[in-house]
Parts: C-alpha cells; sequence; structure tokens
C-alpha cells in the first residue's frame, strides 16, 4: 500500500539522494550503511553508472578505512584536503558573504542546525540536507529556488574536487555520484527556465 503525502515522487527520490550526499558527507559512514550501499545497483544512465560506482567502492573498504579517509579529507591534523564550505569555494575565504546569505534564508525559512554541531551552514552536508528537507516538506519553502542559490554556484566544483582528491578512494565515488547529481540538477533546471 503506498501512502499519498502530497509529495511529487520526483521529489521525494531527490530528496532520497540529497539525504544520502548529506549524510555521506557530514560524517564517515557506518558499516550498515556502506553495507546498504554496496547492495546498491544502477543502470547505463549517468545517475546509474553514478551509483553502481558508490556501491563497488561502499563493498570494496571498510568504516574504519572509510573514517581514516574521511578525517583525511575533511578535517586533517591541521585541516583537511578539502574545505567543503560555500564561502570558500566562492571566495577563497571562510565566513563570508555567501554564509551570511545562507544564514538569512535559513532564518527566512526556519532551519537551523542542530544543537551540538560545530561546522557553519555553509557546509555542504548541511545544505544538502537542508535541500533534502526542502523536497520532502520538512521544511516550507522553494527547493529549487534554494538549490539555484546556495547549491549550484559552487556543489559541483566542490564534488569534481572530491572526486579527484589524492586521498579519495571510497568518497571519490561519492564525488563522482554528487558531481553526476549536480549535473542532473542544473540541466533539469536550464530545461524548466
Amino acid at each position: 500500500m503506498t501512502v499519498d503525502t502530497g509529495i511529487d515522487p520526483l521529489d521525494q527520490e531527490r530528496a532520497r539522494v540529497f539525504s544520502l550526499l548529506g549524510h555521506l558527507l557530514a560524517a564517515a559512514p557506518g558499516a550498515g550503511l556502506l553495507r546498504g550501499l554496496a547492495g546498491l545497483s544502477g543502470n547505463a544512465s549517468p545517475l546509474g553508472r553514478a551509483t553502481q560506482a558508490l556501491a563497488a567502492a561502499a563493498g570494496a573498504t571498510s568504516a574504519a578505512t572509510v573514517e581514516r579517509e574521511y578525517a583525511a579529507l575533511f578535517t586533517g591534523v591541521a585541516r583537511g584536503e578539502l574545505l567543503p564550505y560555500a564561502s570558500y569555494y566562492l571566495t577563497g575565504f571562510l565566513h563570508e558573504r555567501p554564509l551570511a546569505e545562507l544564514r538569512r534564508e535559513l532564518a527566512r525559512l526556519g532551519i537551523s542546525r542542530a544543537e551540538g554541531v560545530a561546522e557553519p551552514e555553509d557546509h555542504i552536508a548541511f545544505c544538502c540536507e537542508a535541500m533534502a528537507g526542502l523536497l520532502d516538506g520538512s521544511f516550507e519553502g522553494d527547493a529549487d529556488a534554494f538549490l539555484a542559490q546556495h547549491l549550484k554556484p559552487w556543489a559541483g566544483r566542490f564534488f569534481a574536487d572530491l572526486e579527484a582528491a589524492g586521498n579519495a578512494t571510497f568518497y571519490r565515488a561519492v564525488g563522482g555520484f554528487g558531481r553526476t547529481v549536480m549535473d542532473i540538477e542544473t540541466a533539469a533546471a536550464e530545461l524548466a527556465a
């Protein structure tokens, strides 16, 4: 039995994809999530191939290995290989205008970061989770406008950098998956315009 949520099925799927990206970028996945990812299948489409690559990468690693990889990529001893923040990608500095603009938009939408989270809101994981919430109806607002203003200008470059990062193995596939998602979202937005 299917429950009618009143949300477009395509938007529900988009929400799941952005939620997965947010989860994978907020912290290293545990063994259970890696097993689940390893069971995914794809097809010959770009997203299907990116899904297959993600499944293969998840099946070829362990939670402990991915945790070390995550640390090397995003935290490091002084800093990780990548800085996953809109401000950095758009201005070259942290805590700049893109963060302030995002915070204004989030306040307008009634979205706030969880207690105890130290990362600024322009972290890629937070942006993906906010996008998922806008798509699945957890938050009221225009998901496509949020995408255009707060993800489209920089997320594709971030995912491409993640895909090419020297410390990436599992996260290379995450980068390819995210880049493909952003390519699809960008193409869909251009068709709708």
